[in-house]
């Protein structure tokens, strides 16, 4: 999309279809600006009574109705936007909506009337102090939610209640800030201020809500983006048989010969309202041991994926494990290949083709030494699974929700996103350092001062009180035209 305007533009009319593209029962276009008077008349042929809901014809050119449809004018400040706002709710036909836009552009020319950008309309309702920055993003995560936990917590958020309980933060820091400031601006006085206030403890209690406020956000960036899960391993050990058992329908093909699957397979599913982006890829193995030039540019494409994947699900096959020495070599070398750090989670697939034979243990053999399959303990964190039969599905469910680390109250939650982590994070960074400052037997003040500051100054980029102009180009933009 188009970034949003650049602040100089603030002062132009605007004026944009504010419903979905597509037909529908009802079409909206949406205007605001400092004086709508001219468009009012023109287009609904009467003055319009403050926040009330008009039914009359709209008029083009030659004076006849284009349609017939409800206005509503809201008068600045008491509006969305802060501004003038206009809604005119016709049918939602696209030519319809469109000959409408078209006649308010027409007679809005007088009033230097244009259309609008992407999030322009909710980037002077932040403008003019009618939501706070956490807020305004929260519109445009209750439009994209893909949950309805997501769609709660996004509602939470345009409530206001993430803002909330930034500001009793920032508000907290402050009254330190100034204690702080008033024991540089004085030193002469004999009274101290910081012991009488009980900075530190004072520091101890913002320390504590500042990582309940952390731990929540970082909930709600869960649910606002998702996990990003990737089902590896050799092929033929059931990946696409798990896709579809996970999805609950057939979206990748499955057949026993290997290296069936060439290319990435995607679908997005919900665990407990937590969206789950799990995409299947093909099987693993040496270049030389592929088919073709196609089979190699999939598993180049496999491990690409696993690369930008927030989990792993490592699937591996009971029939094989500890049988086949190739196999479990390979298995080695898979797990050899898997990026540092990231979250694996292995999975024992085909339970239900054991016919009551011992299960091998669940652990990659060490080598042509290793014991055998019934003397080998089970390693406790691996799955044992059927996609076929459905078999370990909800442990393998709870175990993607406890590495992404979800905790199931998504009452509390309130929608986040990655910048709303990071500042938070960076707030309590700071908060540190300053604790550790404080805790010296002779505190450096002006140190300690500046590391409250910038910790006050983290919290103020989340709501706006702090924000560069680019970054709200980056944040409206991204908004659909019309909001």
């Amino acid at each position: 999309m188009s970034p949003a305007p650049p602040l100089a533009r603030q002062g132009d009319s605007i004026v944009a279809i504010a419903t979905a593209p597509g037909r529908g029962a009802v079409g909206i276009v949406r205007a605001s600006g400092r004086d709508l008077a001219p468009l009012v008349a023109a287009v609904c042929g009467r003055a319009l009574a403050p926040r009330h809901a008009t039914v009359l014809p709209f008029l083009g050119a030659d004076g006849r109705s284009l349609d017939q449809g409800l206005a509503i004018y809201f008068p600045a400040p008491h509006s969305y936007t802060g501004e003038d706002v206009l809604e005119l709710q016709a049918h939602g036909g696209p030519v319809l909506l469109q000959l409408l836009l078209a006649r308010c552009l027409q007679v809005g020319a007088v009033i230097g009337l244009r259309l609008a950008e992407p999030g322009e309309f909710t980037q002077r309702a932040f403008l003019n102090d009618k939501l706070d920055l956490a807020q305004a993003e929260a519109v445009a995560d209750l439009i994209d939610a893909s949950t309805e936990a997501a769609a709660r917590s996004a509602a939470r958020a345009l409530a206001g209640e993430f803002s909330q309980r930034v500001d009793a933060l920032a508000q907290r820091l402050l009254q330190l800030r100034m204690l702080v400031e008033a024991t540089l601006d004085f030193p002469e006085e004999e009274i101290d201020f910081l012991e009488q206030a009980n900075a530190r403890g004072q520091l101890r209690a913002i320390d504590t809500a500042l990582r309940a406020v952390l731990a929540a956000a970082r909930q709600g960036a869960l649910l606002r983006e998702g996990l990003r899960v990737v089902i590896a391993g050799q092929p033929n050990v059931g990946k696409s048989s798990l896709l579809n058992a996970l999805a609950g329908a057939e979206l990748a093909i499955v057949t026993p010969i290997p290296g069936t699957t060439r290319d990435r397979v995607s679908e997005s599913i919900q665990i407990e309202g937590v969206p789950v982006h799990v995409t299947d890829t093909a099987g693993l193995r040496k270049d030389a041991e592929a088919s073709d030039e196609v089979e190699r540019i999939g598993i180049g494409r496999s491990w690409e994926a696993i690369r930008g994947a927030d989990c792993v699900l490592f699937v591996r096959d009971l029939t094989r494990a500890g049988r086949d020495p190739a196999y479990d070599a390979a298995e080695r070398e898979i797990a050899a290949g898997l990026p540092p750090g990231m979250t694996v989670v292995e999975v024992w697939n085909k339970a239900d083709a054991l016919d009551g034979e011992s299960t091998p243990a669940l652990a990659i053999p060490p080598g042509p030494d290793a014991a055998r399959p019934d003397e080998a303990p089970v390693a406790p964190e691996a799955l044992r699974l059927s996609a076929r039969t459905g078999e370990g599905l909800q442990a393998l469910r709870e175990r993607l929700l406890e590495a992404a680390g979800w905790q199931a109250a998504p009452e509390g939650v309130f929608i986040a996103r990655a910048r709303h982590v990071q500042a938070l994070q960076r707030c309590a960074l700071h908060v540190d350092r300053a604790a550790a400052h404080l805790d010296t037997p002779a505190p450096a003040l002006d140190l300690l001062a500046e590391e409250l500051r910038l910790a006050h100054q983290a919290l103020g980029e989340i709501t706006g009180v702090v924000t560069a102009d680019d970054l709200l180009g980056e944040i409206f933009g991204r908004f659909c035209i019309g909001k």
